[in-house]
């Protein structure tokens, strides 16, 4: 949930599978001043995007990279999130050059684990600056 009287930032919507982790970097991004909404699982995630309409997304959960496609994938089908600022952490080693071609084609950004939290909370602020400027993760790169 956002904190109550939190200055005017970004929505962001944080899915990621363990629970301290995310605390912690929800904690710091509302810190920030953003409102922050976080998720345990895909599913819930999906089901927030679609309350909250987050001004940029953030995943870290321990699932095979073709299901972070099809959240991904998801994502961007609702209107309101086609050009949101995404990226999507994975611990998988070896990927199917398939699935980086289709997070490529839907302009998420991915980072491969290890990740440190201090990482996770430079990347979110990193989609936060996207979304704030109003450029897509593509942009963004070059």
């Amino acid at each position: 949930m956002p904190t109550p009287g939190a200055r005017a930032g970004v929505r962001i919507l944080l899915v990621h599978d363990d629970p301290t982790v995310g605390d912690a970097c929800s904690r710091a991004l509302r810190l920030d001043g953003h409102e922050v909404w976080a998720a345990l699982t895909l599913e819930e995630g999906l089901k927030l995007a679609r309350a909250h309409q987050p001004q940029a997304v953030l995943v870290d959960v321990r699932v095979p990279l073709a299901s972070g496609v099809r959240l991904s994938r998801a994502l961007r089908e609702l209107p309101a999130l086609a050009a949101t600022p995404l990226a999507l952490v994975t611990g998988d080693r070896y990927p199917a050059p398939a699935a980086i071609e289709s997070l490529r084609n839907l302009d998420v950004q991915l980072r491969h684990k290890p990740v440190w939290l201090e990482e996770l909370v430079d990347l979110a602020r990193s989609l936060v600056r996207q979304a704030a400027a109003g450029i897509s993760s593509s942009e963004a790169l070059s």
